[in-house]
């Protein structure tokens, strides 16, 4: 694992150049400082700011029907809380939800599934078991990944779920 660290300036600027425009968020302490700042602070983006992480699946889903592309940007436990409406809305509607999901307290450099915390431990196997794609950002060479992911995602008609495995600056 290199010693790098993840530059959330270029994760913002790889959801830039995808198209997205509108970030829908529930703070995240994960991406808080290197992606939800700067994203907060930025004129290119609609920021929208809701309660529940379930919510962002449905205003995602909407903002897709008037060819406007969106990301929604949350935490493990809240991807967790929200499977559900992402079983029904991006999976089973085919919905190009593109979900940006803070891995909070995985150590750099440990495989999710390796991870000592249940909670990160179960997350890739639950994606895997919904047949739904996901990649892992840990590093700046992870980071290229995002724009052709999110334009399979609205290409194909299908979710994509970005695991952010260590903390952006």
């Amino acid at each position: 694992m290199s010693k790098e660290k993840l530059s959330g300036e270029k994760i913002v600027n790889a959801i830039r150049e995808a198209g997205v425009s509108h970030i829908l968020s529930v703070p995240d302490r994960t991406t808080e400082k290197g992606i939800l700042r700067r994203v907060a602070k930025d004129d290119s983006f609609r920021h929208v700011r809701v309660s529940k992480e379930d919510e962002t699946i449905g205003i995602s889903a909407g903002l897709s029907y008037s060819n406007t592309r969106s990301l929604c940007l949350f935490q493990y436990t809240g991807l967790l809380d929200s499977l559900n409406a992402v079983r029904a809305i991006a999976m089973e509607y085919s919905m190009p939800i593109c979900m940006m999901v803070g891995l909070l307290g995985k150590k750099p450099g440990v495989a999710p599934k390796e991870s000592e915390n249940y909670g990160i431990r179960i997350v890739e196997p639950i994606l895997e078991a919904m047949e739904m794609t996901y990649v892992l950002i840990e590093s700046n060479h992870d980071v290229k990944k995002i724009v052709p992911a999110i334009e399979e995602a609205y290409k194909n008609s299908t979710p994509i779920t970005f695991l952010i495995g260590r903390s952006p600056i």
